[in-house]
């Protein structure tokens, strides 16, 4: 069943379907850019999200005729300063440090277009399904911009020489080409992306919370570090990850042939009071 949740915005639609919390970007008459607010609102409902207690993953998608086209250019000052012009962008970006810090995984489910921060969302999503037909693309360039923000996760996701073609170029490529190169993890068929995406979410959303809370932190540390310190440093995480109620009881009921189900996590029973 899904319900309203997590307060009201103008910009963004918020609502949970059992324990995974979806949110729909909504402004569809301008092909869901993001404005100010839609930035803001975006960021804001991610981490009262990600603060829920009985939230496991995320799907982020599109109302209307698009994903998302980028920033909304109309309320570029062709007159600001440098300084406000960098206050602007990195609300823009905001969003894609906050899904980078959280806990619970984010699902992008994209359709039309995604383009300049639209593709830039949903490289910074953990994982990502777009429908068929689906066009992607750093397009900044066509302007007289260049996708610095988006960069960031496009280089994290996919060969450098393929995110510097998107970059340079500002052409768009298809859903299959994109999933061809790394940055999507499904094709859907048309109109079946959200429902993709959240068959993804649903599946993670079964497993142990903190098992997914403390993999998902661990995987973008890890990402970053020299080969050696990268295998230590996976050592850690994966003792402290022993030492929890999950992992104790997980495996007990594993050995005894009948594993956990999603709402029998030890970590899920503390997050309801249970």
């Amino acid at each position: 069943m899904s319900t309203d949740a997590h307060g009201s915005y103008d910009t963004v639609t918020v609502r949970r379907e059992a324990s995974v919390g979806r949110i729909t970007l909504d402004r569809p008459e301008a092909m869901n850019t993001f404005s100010t607010d839609l930035a803001t609102e975006l960021d804001e409902a991610l981490r009262a999200l990600d603060d829920g207690d009985d939230i496991r993953a995320i799907v982020v998608d599109g109302a209307g005729e698009a994903f998302s086209a980028g920033i909304d250019l109309s309320e570029y000052d062709p007159d600001a300063s440098e300084a406000a012009h960098e206050e602007w962008v990195t609300r823009m970006e905001e969003p894609f440090h906050t899904i980078h810090g959280m806990g619970t995984p984010v699902v992008a489910a994209a359709h039309g277009h995604a383009a300049a921060n639209g593709i830039g969302l949903v490289a910074a999503c953990d994982l990502a399904v777009a429908a068929e037909g689906t066009m992607l693309g750093a397009t900044a360039p066509k302007v007289g911009l260049f996708c610095m923000g988006p960069a960031v996760p496009l280089l994290d996701c996919l060969p450098k020489k393929r995110a510097t073609e998107l970059l340079l170029t500002g052409d768009l490529i298809d859903a299959e080409t994109a999933r061809e190169w790394g940055l999507l993890n499904r094709v859907a068929p048309q109109g079946e992306h959200v429902d993709t995406a959240m068959d993804l979410a649903e599946t993670m959303a079964a497993k142990s919370p903190e098992a997914l809370r403390r993999g998902k932190r661990a995987v973008s540390e890890l990402a970053g570090m020299e080969y050696g310190a990268a295998l230590d440093r996976s050592n850690e995480h994966f003792a402290g990850l022993c030492a929890t109620d999950d992992a104790r009881e997980g495996i007990a009921a594993f050995l005894d042939g009948e594993p956990l189900d999603a709402e029998a996590w030890p970590s899920d029973r503390m997050e309801t009071g249970e």
